[in-house]
């Protein structure tokens, strides 16, 4: 970093640092402004803050009474999607008291509880640990899942967006969660033809062709009155799936039902890119599939998302792996996206205005920086989508984000200690 950088680094600093945490009205001039919007990228552009909302975009802008911060000409965006993960629902993953993901009520896999109107977002927690961890980095806003495993069923049940700014509850419509493929063998008698047969079982007794007190019924009352709002042109409801024949089969099924679905994965998904097309199907992409790590990956590649964007698939992103913790890296991940044929702005509206649409929350998250928008911001070192930049601020509602976590608290902490490590604990008074 050269000295102009470290003067802006420390100038900012100290600006921002005074910002009073309720401040709402803001001005942010002079910033390379990223609207994911048709007005595109705007050059020395400003973006005016009222009332927690944008109330314009453009040159020359003027608020008597703003907080004003000149932004040297670096990029802003909207705070960014987190992708689809359990922050605040899961805290260390390994102690299994700190995670309420899934459901399990059955005693194994041959004992399976569908139980669709599980609600994953009553168990967020807006005092995680991971919760400032991830905003630090520019991540406004998450999608919870709800997670599958024996003694549950291939309906994890539902999920929800949560806003990172301390809020308890979630914002827009549930999202129910499926997994199908490899993935859901072990959830359906180990067989992936099974799942269709459960799925038409399901369906069947929404219908009444299967009697509610049956011996063979699957569903509650409430899972009954549940899984009712995804069919037949309801609820999003997100699978997870791999396989290009299982995407071509999930195809059909949804037509037949009139299921809005949106693919999770879809490793081998630019296979029936086409299909996803005209059916108005999103992919949330994990960027990093490339050699097979299973055999429903076969066909993985690090193209997946710029040929579904070229045939026209609306593309989003998700992490595969360790996506709590590490919900910095999906910025990485659509870098790498970009990296392999992807178009830049593509890859930032797959952060932002796409996964907001699909989910249904444009108005509850800033998905753009437009006037009537959430005024959800983030000033960057630097191109968002390359690992060497960081967030120097986020806003959310236009209020300026306290840019700590534990990680950085921990940091420096250490970074003073000149003459050995610190105690843990103060010394004791005498």
């Amino acid at each position: 970093m050269n000295a102009r950088h470290h003067l802006f680094a420390a100038a900012a600093a100290l600006l921002l640092a005074a910002l009073p945490a309720t401040a709402q009205d803001l001005l942010i001039r002079n910033a390379t402004v990223h609207t994911v919007t048709a007005r595109g990228t705007l050059r020395n552009a400003d973006v005016l803050v009222k009332n927690g909302r944008i109330a314009a975009v453009g040159q020359g802008l003027q608020a008597d009474g703003a907080v004003v911060v000149d932004a040297q000409g670096a990029p802003l965006t909207p705070a960014l999607f987190g992708g689809i993960n359990d922050i605040g629902v899961e805290e260390v993953s390994g102690e299994s008291s700190t995670v309420d993901a899934s459901l399990a009520l059955g005693a194994n896999a041959a004992d399976m509880r569908v139980r669709p109107e599980f609600d994953v977002t009553l168990a967020y927690n807006p005092d995680s640990v991971l919760v400032p961890v991830a905003r630090v980095e520019g991540i406004g806003w998450t999608l919870l899942s709800a997670g599958s495993k024996p003694g549950g069923s291939l309906i994890g049940g539902q999920g929800g967006v949560v806003r990172l700014d301390g809020s308890l509850d979630a914002v827009g419509p549930r999202a129910l969660f499926v997994t199908l493929g490899g993935d859901g063998a072990g959830l359906s008698g180990s067989s992936r033809a099974a799942q269709w047969m459960l799925l038409d079982q399901l369906v069947d007794e929404l219908h009444g062709r299967i009697p509610q007190d049956s011996q063979f019924a699957l569903l509650t009352p409430a899972g009954r009155a549940t899984l009712a709002k995804y069919i037949g042109g309801g609820g999003r409801v997100m699978v997870r799936v791999q396989r290009a024949a299982d995407i071509a089969r999930l195809l059909r099924w949804a037509r037949q039902r009139d299921v809005r679905i949106a693919i999770v994965g879809g490793a081998e998904a630019w296979k029936v890119a086409p299909q996803l097309a005209a059916a108005g199907v999103p992919v949330f992409v994990d960027a990093l599939a490339n050699l097979p790590s299973d055999f429903d990956e076969i066909g993985a590649t690090l193209e997946n998302a710029a040929r579904l964007h070229a045939a026209g698939v609306r593309v989003a992103f998700f992490q595969g792996r360790d996506a709590s913790h590490n919900a910095r890296k999906i910025r990485q991940l659509a870098g790498n996206t970009v990296a392999n044929g992807l178009p830049w702005d593509a890859a930032l509206a797959g952060l932002t205005a796409v996964p907001a649409e699909v989910l249904g929350v444009r108005d509850a998250v800033g998905s753009a920086i437009a006037p009537g928008q959430r005024a959800d911001l983030v000033l960057w070192s630097g191109d968002p989508l390359d690992v060497a930049s960081v967030a120097r601020q986020v806003w959310l509602e236009g209020r300026a984000i306290p840019m700590r976590s534990r990680q950085t608290e921990l940091r420096d902490r250490y970074l003073r200690a000149d003459d050995g490590l610190p105690r843990a604990y103060p010394a004791p008074a005498r």
